[in-house]
Parts: C-alpha cells; sequence; structure tokens
C-alpha cells in the first residue's frame, strides 16, 4: 500500500496532516499537495513589486564602459548593484537587438515558467492548484530577493530544451590516454556552459612508474598543464569570469610532493616576472604566463595520516598500479609543505577523506573521491548537482527576529524546484546523466549568515552565534531532507540507488538529528529550536517509511555572483568583511554607506537613536567602530569582520572561521565552501594549526587565505 498525507492549513499558518492509504503503484499519479505560502490566489507576484527602468552600466578601472543597456525594468528595491550584476550576467540575447531581454520579469518568468511547465508535465503536482501555488510562491520568492538558482540555471534555463542546470560537477578519471584526454573535453564543456568541475587524479600512475610499453609515464602533475591550459582560455558560461576547477591528489599518491609544491614553484616565477616589469595583477601577463592559476588544488587526506602528523608518525605513498610502498616520509614534514605552500599562495587547501565518507549517504554505491571547484559538492564520481542559495535575512520579520515557518516553506519550494531540474537538464557525458537521475543530488544552501548574525547582536565568534547558526542549518537540511521524503512518498517513489543504501542513508539521517543535541538551546530562540528538532524528526520518518527522493539535500556554496543578485551583505557562511561597503549609484558612480545591519545590531544591544546615530557617523568617517562613542567594550566583537578596518586591529580570529564550520557541518548533507581568513603575519605553524583544528572539528575540506599572499 502507498501512504499519503493530504494537508490543509489553519488560519494560524500550521499544516494539518491527514495520512490516508492509496493501492501501492499509484504514487506517480498522485502528486504532491502544495499549500501557499507566499503568493495569493489569482495575483501574479510580479504585480505585488513596485518596478522602474533604470541603466545598467559598468566601467572599468581605467573609467571605460565595459557594458551599458538603458531602460532595463528592474524592482525598485533592488539595488544597482544588483541590477549591473543581473543585467550583464543573466540577460539572454545580443545588446541591440530585438531579442535582448530587457526586464527582470523576462529573466524570472522565463525560468519559473519552464520549471512550472516541466512540474506540470511530469506529474509532480496533485492538482492544477498545486500546480499554480508553487509556480507562484517561487516567483515570489525569487523577485523578493529571498532567494535564487546557480548561475546555469539563469543562463541556459528557458532557451534549451534540455539546459545544462547544475554548477557544480565531479568527473572520474582513470589511468589510460583516453580517458585523461577525455576528462579534458568534458571539462571545457562544462566551462562553456558556465558550470565548474574537480577531479581526483589519484587513479594516474605516478611520473616514478613505468608505461606497459617502457618508458616513464608522466605523472598527474604534468596532465594538469594541459587541463589548466584549457581552463585558462575557455570562458564560464560565455562570459568573462574564470572557468572553476579543482584538483585533488590523495597524500599516498607518489607525486604527492610535486603536486603540493607545483603552485608555489609557478607563483616564484610569476615574480620574476613581476620584477621585470610585467603586469601582477591577478589577470596580468605574469600570472597568465604561468601554470595552475585556474585551478584549486587540495591534497586528500585520512584519519590516519593527521594522527600520523600528531604522533610524528611516517607516511608511505603507494604505487598506483602495483600498490607497492614508494616512498617513506614523516608525516609532519609533508604537512609543513602543505602549509608552507599554503603560506606563499593559498593553495594546497585540504580534504579530509574519513570524514566525508563517513557521512556518505550511498557508500554501497561507491566511495567519494573528490569534489567541485569550492569543496562544498561532494558525491560519487561522474554526478553532478544544480545549487540555489536561500537569503537569511528576507527571513527576519519586521520584529527583527528570524521566523522559521516562512523559511521551512521556502525550503520547499526550492527543493521542488531543484528536483524537477533534475530529470530535465542535460548532462556533458552519459556517465554523469546516469548517476544525476538515477541519484539526484541537490544543494541547497544559504547567503548572509555573517549579516543575520550580526543584526541580532551575536558575535560571529561566539558560543551564542555558531548556536543559532546550527539551528538555522538543522532547519534548513532537515526540511530539504522531510520535503524529498514527501516527493518521494507522493511523486515517483526514492532515488533509483537508495534501495541497496538504505541502511547507510538513515544511519547518516540519524546522526543528523543527533547532531541537534550538541547545540546549546539556550543560545536559540524556542521556535526555531523546535522547528529545526520537528524537521528532523519529520526527515528521518518519513524517510524510514518511503526513501528520499534525494541522495544529497544541502551544501553551503560561496553565492558569489547570485549573492550579489540577492543584495546580500555577506555570502555564505563567511562573516562580513568590512562594516563600510561602497555601492554603484543609479546615475554611475560609488556612494559609501555603513552596512544596514550596524543600526540593527545596536538597536537589538539597546542603543537609542542618538547614539545610534553617533556610532554610524563615526564608522562613516573612520571607517572603523573601535573607539566609536558610547560602545561599550564588550559589544566591540558583534562588529568584528573577516579583515582588520584600515584604522582599527580587531578582527575575527582564524579559529573563529574554524569553529563555525565545526558548528554548521554536522548539519550539511555535502560540505562547506569556506575561506579562513588568517593575517598577513601569520607563519606557517599557524597554517599548520588551523588545519589540525578543522579536521578535529569535523569539517571535511578547508581553503586557507592568508592576507597579502
Amino acid at each position: 500500500m502507498q501512504t499519503r498525507a493530504a494537508q490543509d492549513t489553519t488560519a494560524a499558518g500550521e499544516r494539518v496532516v491527514d495520512i490516508e492509504v492509496t493501492p501501492a503503484g499509484t504514487a506517480a499519479e498522485l502528486g504532491i499537495s502544495f499549500p501557499r505560502y507566499f503568493s495569493r490566489p489569482g495575483v501574479d507576484p510580479f504585480d505585488d513589486v513596485e518596478w522602474e527602468l533604470r541603466a545598467a552600466v559598468i566601467g572599468n578601472e581605467r573609467g571605460q564602459v565595459v557594458f551599458e543597456q538603458r531602460d532595463v525594468e528592474i524592482p525598485k528595491a533592488w539595488s544597482q548593484q544588483a541590477t549591473n550584476i543581473v543585467v550583464s550576467k543573466y540577460f539572454r540575447g545580443q545588446i541591440g537587438t530585438p531579442g535582448r531581454e530587457r526586464s527582470v520579469k523576462q529573466l524570472i518568468g522565463r525560468v519559473v515558467t519552464t520549471i512550472t511547465e516541466w512540474g506540470r508535465k511530469q506529474h509532480y503536482f496533485a492538482t492544477e492548484e498545486d500546480v499554480q501555488a508553487f509556480s507562484d510562491d517561487l516567483k515570489h520568492l525569487l523577485v523578493r530577493q529571498h532567494g535564487a538558482f546557480n548561475s546555469p540555471v539563469w543562463f541556459n534555463c528557458g532557451f534549451e530544451a534540455a539546459p545544462q542546470c547544475s554548477a557544480c560537477f565531479i568527473n572520474s578519471v582513470s589511468d589510460t590516454m583516453d580517458s585523461i584526454l577525455t576528462l579534458a573535453r568534458t571539462e571545457g564543456m562544462l566551462f562553456k556552459f558556465g558550470s565548474g568541475t574537480g577531479s581526483n587524479l589519484s587513479a594516474i600512475r605516478s611520473s616514478k612508474e613505468l608505461l606497459a610499453g617502457g618508458g616513464t609515464a608522466s605523472g598527474p602533475v604534468s596532465f594538469m598543464k594541459g587541463y589548466d591550459a584549457f581552463a585558462g582560455v575557455i570562458k564560464s558560461g560565455g562570459k568573462t569570469r574564470r572557468a572553476a576547477k579543482m584538483v585533488i591528489l590523495n597524500s599516498d599518491h607518489p607525486d604527492i610532493l610535486e603536486f603540493i609544491n607545483c603552485k608555489v614553484e609557478e607563483e616564484r616565477k610569476a615574480w620574476a616576472l613581476i620584477d621585470a616589469g610585467y603586469d601582477g595583477s591577478f589577470t596580468g601577463p605574469a600570472y597568465a604566463s604561468v601554470f595552475f592559476q585556474n585551478s584549486n588544488n587540495s591534497v586528500r587526506v585520512t584519519d590516519e595520516f593527521m594522527r600520523a602528523v600528531l604522533d610524528d608518525g611516517e607516511w608511505q605513498t603507494h604505487a598506483v598500479t602495483t600498490g607497492q610502498v614508494m616512498d617513506t616520509y614523516r608525516a609532519r614534514d609533508l604537512m609543513r609543505q602543505i602549509a608552507e605552500g599554503t603560506h606563499i599562495c593559498g593553495d594546497p587547501g585540504m580534504q579530509f577523506d574519513t570524514s566525508i565518507n563517513e557521512w556518505h549517504t550511498c557508500p554501497n554505491t561507491s566511495r567519494i573521491n573528490a569534489s567541485n571547484p569550492c569543496s562544498e559538492y561532494m558525491f560519487l564520481d561522474d554526478s553532478a548537482c544544480n545549487l540555489a542559495s536561500l537569503n537569511l535575512m528576507k527571513f527576519v520579520d519586521e520584529r527583527g527576529e528570524f521566523d522559521p515557518e516562512a523559511f521551512k516553506a521556502a525550503v520547499r519550494v526550492f527543493i521542488t524546484a531543484q528536483e524537477i531540474i533534475v530529470e530535465n537538464a542535460s548532462y556533458p557525458t552519459k556517465a554523469i546523466e546516469r548517476n544525476s537521475r538515477d541519484y539526484r543530488p541537490l544543494g541547497l544552501g544559504y547567503a548572509n549568515l555573517g549579516a543575520l548574525l550580526m543584526s541580532r547582536g551575536l558575535p560571529y565568534d561566539s558560543d551564542g552565534g555558531r548556536d543559532f547558526s546550527a539551528a538555522i542549518t538543522a532547519l534548513m537540511t532537515g526540511e530539504a531532507y522531510a520535503q524529498s521524503a514527501r516527493i518521494a512518498r507522493d511523486h515517483d517513489g526514492p532515488f533509483a540507488g537508495y534501495k541497496k543504501n538504505r541502511e547507510p542513508f538513515l544511519r547518516v539521517m540519524r546522526k543528523h538529528r543527533d547532531a541537534l543535541r550538541g547545540v546549546n538551546q539556550k543560545h536559540v530562540p524556542v521556535d526555531l529550536y523546535a522547528s529545526a528538532r520537528q524537521a528532523w524528526d519529520d526527515a528521518v520518518d518519513l524517510g524510514t517509511e518511503h526513501g528520499y527522493r534525494n541522495a544529497q539535500a544541502t551544501v553551503l556554496a560561496p553565492t558569489g555572483t547570485i549573492g550579489f543578485m540577492m543584495d546580500c551583505d555577506t555570502t555564505g557562511v563567511e562573516p562580513d568583511i568590512a562594516l563600510v561597503k561602497y555601492k554603484k549609484l543609479v546615475g554611475g558612480g560609488l556612494m559609501k554607506i555603513v552596512n544596514q545591519t550596524v543600526p540593527m545590531a545596536l538597536r537589538r544591544l539597546g542603543y537609542n537613536d542618538a547614539e545610534m546615530r553617533d556610532i554610524v557617523d563615526y564608522i562613516d568617517v573612520n571607517e572603523t567602530i573601535e573607539g566609536a562613542p558610547h560602545l561599550l567594550d564588550q559589544h566591540l566583537p558583534v562588529f568584528d569582520c573577516a579583515f582588520k578596518a584600515t584604522k582599527g586591529e580587531r578582527s575575527i580570529q582564524y579559529m573563529g572561521h574554524i569553529k563555525m564550520m565545526g558548528a554548521t557541518q554536522p548539519f550539511i548533507s555535502g560540505a562547506i565552501s569556506k575561506t579562513v581568513n588568517v593575517p598577513k603575519e601569520a607563519t606557517v605553524d599557524d597554517i599548520t594549526q588551523a588545519y589540525m583544528e578543522s579536521w578535529k572539528l569535523g569539517a571535511k575540506a578547508i581553503s586557507i587565505y592568508r592576507d597579502g599572499s
């Protein structure tokens, strides 16, 4: 028999669930019910928004106009920066032609209409009323900047019958020339359509091993030069942004030392060119002349390796072809070289293999070997993930409180939309298409966490800040899996690979739920904690009975471009960079403003209007809050940012970043894209310690940026 929940909504907004039993085999015909939450029946969400005509004009550092489109229709509440980003990046058609998009209504309309039609045709919804409720709520959330899909959806959705909609790909490679060259082609096609990709090259035999026909192999680092060259010349999505790729090598690969140091050597070549007079900017000829500038590099390590570092033990590398021991090192020596590379040029980062696979929902299929370029999507080789992110500040009500019910409703909308996309998108290889449709991994995340914490008067680096962040993350992922289970129940059953992974999948779900015990409820609003607990109870109970539609549900992505689209002050899980921002004006030029979260925080902390004005004026002049009138010393940590202000001394210490990763990671399906900022004067030992602590706290991956490197 098949059970289905018939849902209704009370006047108080509570969802009432009635379980009814229907004959087995009819799930695909039932479809999901979708109570309307954000929109009103019969009212187009576009009509509830005030619109205006603007110009989108972007200039370069020399004052030259590099992009211009006038008379574009934009929601009045959107900033000029959001306007410039969306019009230049996401509007389709040649500038100056009738086919060029000229309104955000066209952009959001084509995406929402496309996804809605896919859902209707494939019987995702129980009734036409459910279809319309889903469509209207999605349009409402997008036009009001509550959430956004990843860039490929905006680039491609609504133009091709089967558009590429995923931003994140993981590609396998094997120890054959055909496979090595095929990877180059696959990566190139992904870059063309605006996506990023990652691969673990550890399957390629090392430069210390023999070829079958005699001679010595080139090794993975040699082939990385070819991959890097293609990435450097293929612009992402046909736009001006660089291709994004991740290269990973296991710590027991014989070429691990060459891999650790490959970017360091190229960095030194670039320095020599800069000293000789070449332009040393990020896109200048000095860095364009050296290898490995188009990838993030990460060393994949196990708990065994990290314990060897702690115990000052030995570490052995093994031949790819035979498994025999090739070299023996002190684990601490390898760790120091990783830290030295990071100190010089930010690479390599680290990925913690044991933690990654301990939280893997589908280990009976295969292990997780790699990630996407920013390390938030970690899943099977030859798979893809479409991402979306929610703007946390948009779920703060007029009282300044976070609204968990609205947030849950938004999670349901986006998870449903992302699930619909999976079946209707195109994929660059048959293997990726098969795994994407058999496992259906999704990556819902959020942005503006740093701004939300500051607005509540919570320091980013505090137990209160971490517990609040953990609760929100738990709510998001719990509700995402609960909705995934509802779709499995009411639409078309669980994903194809679920049956053979049911036991480990449910074990991971219970681990996520159990991790809530580690969140101190004293630091979390009662309704938020209760909602997170209920979401995970629903996720486990529904999934145990019906399975899940998606093998993964959430990640914490960097939310770069879409963060601008949503007018976020902070990206992903990051803290604020500075208290003062420079915003583009409609008529051109820049305006210096103090972040809007600062007055919210001051009000929350009990300052009166006059005191708030004095403090904000001080920040406007001095670009730091340190030394501001009226401000109590104990409130200074609330306003700490990732970097020191020009006239300030304070910033978030690197352990503050790492502890936030440790707090939120237990509630994320994938991983966290997070840059740990350390000051210019940080030592190699400091970086080593940062890596060690991130492993101990359960992070799956970490990258470190030393200011000025």
